[in-house]
């Protein structure tokens, strides 16, 4: 399970554009984002943390690992 604390979740497009640049990356990734712990978590067989920290960040948002 990949976790990541991002501190800019703060509605629900960007909730959208987190899960659509983490699946942009790896299409079967299963992606919970939530706004209310600023948390994205994260399944993916394809992606390694460090690439899906690389999604979240290229879609501009700040990522904390962990």
């Amino acid at each position: 399970m990949l976790i990541f604390h991002v501190p800019d979740i703060s509605c629900q497009h960007c909730v959208a554009a987190i899960t659509q640049a983490v699946q942009a990356a790896d299409a079967a990734a299963k992606v919970q984002v939530s706004t209310e712990t600023k948390e994205v978590r994260g399944e993916s067989t394809q992606l390694d943390e460090e690439a899906a920290a690389l999604a979240i960040a290229e879609a501009g948002y700040t990522v904390q690992v962990g």
